[in-house]
């Protein structure tokens, strides 16, 4: 009588070692954007007198990629391109701009479609914490009318160069921070509060898929931290490069801490974690900092932040998912912010609305240790004054300062400095840039090229 009973009894161990091992079929997708870092900052990009050890442990842990391209060289069109999928040929933001008065930059319109909406449509519970940039709570661009379904942290730009506010949001309530006058460094640290907030949701989250998009405000400036730590035993050092050393390095150690948390809650080989810079640094290769930290890499990388240059766009960038992503690879590829979308979309089985049509390309074969996607080109502008593009097609990147300027070339396959223009030499690879700098965008009136404000008024 009791031999079937054990038969049951097994069946049931069975089925239930089985459900315990079964792997979820939708990965946690974490994105983690620091915020003016410097691809010379890290230590496995060959930084120096900064510590990055989690970040260095994670390339270890993942794959390291030396050409990852963000949407262009400043905060706002950047974080637009790696939500939306759209190059700055295509992006409904093409510049930082401010509203008219009061919080905020301009906004994401109605019909934009992101990255956190379609992921919320396919099961995904989407955060957004640290900085976002892309509209006011009142506006079209809300991060909680573009798929997230909580906020924390700042939201307008400029309210973000300030360590100690004396607000953040809770999704869209403001809400005071203790001790804090908005004058110098008070008593409450913005980006303690935004770790803790995010490991909470992370914490919250963890039985089902989520995507968080960490938009942590390190290490832009002002140069304000609570504690420079080991940093302040250097003397020689100005107290703003003390100062810079310790952003890096608390972003680095928050970094950590959220993978520390993935292993904690035993969703480490389920969820994938990217990690890259926004734009370029906010100090020329020639500055003080620039020069004490090499941000230039030993001279590998020419300009920053607001520049077409390869400083002012590649970034350091970072994959991680254990099991799945190789580990300790290094890849010369290039990919773009642009490709995040689409590759999120594999990665959650979602399916790209018909309103969509995304100029990158999924990732998934890639990093999983693939060749890179095959593309035409990759294209960047930028709008101030003057407005500025760049192209790269192959190893050859074109640059043009200004719509009126002449177009530079370059050879990124030995001259990835960018030092030798060779524009002269190669007059068909430069019709060949013009033409695809034309092809690759679109004319939105919010956005036209000019040579300057004032010929920009006139018009």
């Amino acid at each position: 009588m009791l031999k079937p009973f054990r038969t049951l009894l097994l069946l049931i161990v069975a089925s239930v070692s089985l459900v315990a091992v079964a792997k979820p079929t939708k990965p946690n997708i974490i994105f983690i954007l620091s915020d003016d870092l410097a691809m010379g900052d890290v230590g496995v990009y060959g930084q120096k007198l900064i510590k990055t050890p989690r970040l260095d442990q994670m390339a270890a842990e993942g794959t390291r990629f030396t050409q990852t391209y963000c949407g262009t060289s400043v905060c706002a069109p950047s974080r637009t391109s790696l939500m939306t999928g759209l190059h700055m040929g295509h992006s409904p933001v093409r510049a930082n701009r401010e509203i008219a008065a009061g919080e905020g930059q301009f906004p994401l319109p109605a019909q934009t479609v992101t990255v956190a909406s379609i992921l919320k449509s396919a099961g995904y519970a989407t955060a957004c914490t640290g900085k976002w940039g892309m509209g006011m709570f009142n506006t079209t661009g809300s991060p909680l009318k573009k798929g997230f379904d909580h906020f924390f942290g700042y939201n307008c730009q400029r309210h973000a160069h300030d360590y100690f506010p004396t607000y953040l949001y809770n999704d869209d309530q403001r809400f005071d921070l203790p001790g804090n006058t908005g004058k110098g460094v008070g008593k409450t640290y913005a980006q303690n509060l935004i770790q803790k907030d995010a490991l909470k949701w992370v914490r919250e989250k963890a039985n089902q898929p989520f995507f968080l998009f960490y938009a942590v405000t390190l290490p832009h400036g002002k140069q304000e931290i609570d504690d420079v730590g080991e940093y302040a035993a250097h003397k020689d050092w100005s107290e703003q490069e003390r100062v810079y050393a310790a952003q890096v390095t608390r972003l680095d150690r928050d970094v950590g801490q959220l993978l520390d948390l993935l292993k904690e809650l035993k969703i480490d080989e389920n969820t994938i974690v990217f990690f890259a810079g926004d734009n370029g640094s906010q100090f020329a290769p020639d500055s003080p900092i620039g020069k004490r930290f090499d941000q230039s890499m030993g001279g590998q990388l020419r300009g920053c932040k607001r520049s077409m240059y390869e400083g002012g766009l590649r970034q350091a960038g970072l994959v991680r998912w254990p099991g799945t992503v190789p580990a300790k690879r290094v890849s010369d590829e290039p990919w773009a912010f642009w490709d995040f979308l689409p590759t999120a979309l594999e990665l959650s089985g979602a399916s790209v609305p018909k309103s969509l049509q995304p100029d990158g390309f999924s990732l998934v074969s890639f990093l999983k240790g693939g060749p890179a996607p095959k593309r035409e080109y990759f294209y960047w502008e930028l709008h101030e004054s003057p407005s500025n593009q760049a192209i790269r097609f192959g190893d050859w990147k074109a640059v043009k300062n200004a719509p009126g300027a002449a177009v530079e070339l370059y050879d990124l396959k030995s001259d990835a400095a960018e030092q030798k223009d060779v524009a002269a030499a190669h007059p068909d690879l430069v019709e060949k840039a013009v033409r695809l700098m034309k092809q690759a965008r679109v004319d939105d009136p919010n956005w036209p090229m000019f040579a300057g404000k004032k010929k920009a008024a006139k018009k």
